[in-house]
């Protein structure tokens, strides 16, 4: 079995910058269809009680991004060792990511509730299809997985709640 490079190199700098960046790529166009929203038609929908202000957004996401793209880093690093499954686990990485950005065009770009929500449903199941496959590289990786499908949970069932209500 051939050894993983060592942690601090430039090759392992390159692919934590990069793994982080495309997270930050996503969110940075993301925002484009959600930051508007709040002061539009978003703030007139009808929301559940569990909703929480749209302050709490922008941290949780930003926090998001760091472990998802640190958990593609550390998948995308054993790459020597497992190249097949971390092809594999990257591009259903850039999947769920593609799925990410969608729901923010599709919710607050399109403003459309429904069809956010068939595209978070669609997310969720990326998310977990990503975990399993970052699971069989790296533990770590799926353990930073984990605050993102759940909060992705919540997400799914505040959208739903949102769609009801509206």
């Amino acid at each position: 079995m051939k050894k993983e490079a060592p942690f601090f190199n430039a090759e392992s700098v390159f692919k934590l910058v990069s793994s982080v960046g495309l997270c930050f790529a996503v969110a940075a166009v993301g925002s484009l269809f959600t930051l508007p929203a709040p002061g539009s038609w978003y703030a007139a929908l009808a929301k559940p009680a569990f909703s929480p202000p749209n302050s709490v957004f922008g941290p949780v996401w930003t926090v998001l991004y760091l472990l998802i793209g640190i958990a593609l880093f550390l998948v995308w690093r054993k790459e020597v060792q497992h190249p097949g499954e971390v092809r594999v686990a990257a591009l259903f990485f850039v999947f769920q990511m593609a799925l990410n950005l969608s729901w923010s065009i599709v919710f607050f770009g399109l403003q459309s509730v429904f069809g956010g929500l068939a595209v978070i449903v669609l997310l969720w199941t990326a998310i977990l299809a990503t975990t399993a496959l970052f699971m069989r590289i790296s533990r770590k990786a799926a353990w930073l997985m984990v605050p993102y499908i759940a909060w992705v949970t919540f997400a799914m069932i505040l959208n739903y709640a949102i769609w009801a209500l509206n």
